[in-house]
């Protein structure tokens, strides 16, 4: 067995036809504003895809178009900002990114999935996928909690139980002939009765996409400091990662070191602080 730690992949992300777009703002009579933010834009396809719902709402991309409208928000960082501070969050769900979270334990699948609304969710099944080594968790050190002996014992108990269970994973492996087997579907159903012997603990690999909404509220809620530990490590990264390839969109979120650890004067190895929204917003 081994210990491990987390991973995040960005594996996709909302991506705009700027051909339909273009024929969309012919259609208004804004094919300057298509030329000026556009052709050549410099946001992501992300961040630009929710600007285009928001100012569609109003005609909004140039003053004229909408009788009503005599002047406008220009740039996507301006216009993104004013719709994020008006909580109008409807426009981000629109834009979508896509997850690949490796190394996470099923405690951590069981927390994530509880958030349904704007995510899409696909775990690597145990039912297919046979198991041979376990991994664990690398957990953080708990300072405050527990003594430098307590956790390497803590550690080791974790090691010899997995060990142990990995041994039985093989044993049934041998005793099944599930190697030199050839039937698919007797491989699966007795993959599917051997994983009920392994622990929560154990690690796996989730596809998650969410849409920007969803990540805004998601973000710093896991990571703050009464979420589990496992959670916290993943959306810290998960929000540094939106921080800089989506800013317009983030740009109010910020990160804050975990006190505690600070206080105690220990580097914060782990990755536990978290993400705040300023004055939240939605």
């Amino acid at each position: 067995m081994q210990f491990c730690t987390p991973k995040v992949f960005v594996l996709g992300e909302q991506v705009v036809d700027k051909t339909e777009i273009y024929d969309y703002l012919k259609y208004l009579g804004a094919e300057k504003w298509y030329q000026e933010n556009v052709e050549d834009s410099q946001v992501s396809d992300v961040e630009l895809l929710s600007e285009i719902m928001s100012r569609g709402c109003y005609k909004s991309f140039g003053a004229g178009l909408n009788p009503n409208v005599t002047k406008i928000r220009e740039g996507n960082d301006t216009h993104l900002q004013n719709v994020i501070e008006s909580l109008h969050g409807s426009i981000l769900e629109h834009s979508t990114v896509n997850f690949m979270f490796c190394d996470v334990s099923r405690v951590f699948t069981h927390e994530l999935v509880r958030h349904r609304v704007g995510v899409a969710i696909s775990q690597e099944s145990l039912r297919y996928v046979r198991l041979t080594e376990l991994k664990s968790f690398d957990f953080p050190r708990l300072y405050d909690e527990l003594t430098e002996e307590e956790e390497e014992w803590f550690r080791e108990k974790v090691k010899q139980t997995y060990e142990y269970l990995e041994m039985m994973q093989q044993a049934m492996t041998a005793k099944f002939n599930l190697n030199d087997e050839k039937s698919f579907a007797k491989k699966k159903k007795l993959t599917s009765r051997m994983r009920r012997l392994a622990p929560l603990g154990l690690l796996t690999n989730i596809g998650w996409s969410a849409n920007l909404r969803t990540l805004r509220h998601i973000i710093p809620l896991r990571t703050h400091k009464s979420a589990e530990e496992e959670i916290r490590m993943v959306f810290r990264t998960v929000g540094f990662i939106c921080k800089e390839k989506y800013p317009n969109v983030f740009f109010d979120m910020e990160w804050v070191s975990d006190d505690t650890l600070e206080h105690m004067g220990r580097v914060d190895s782990t990755g536990l602080g978290e993400w705040r929204i300023v004055n939240r917003k939605v």
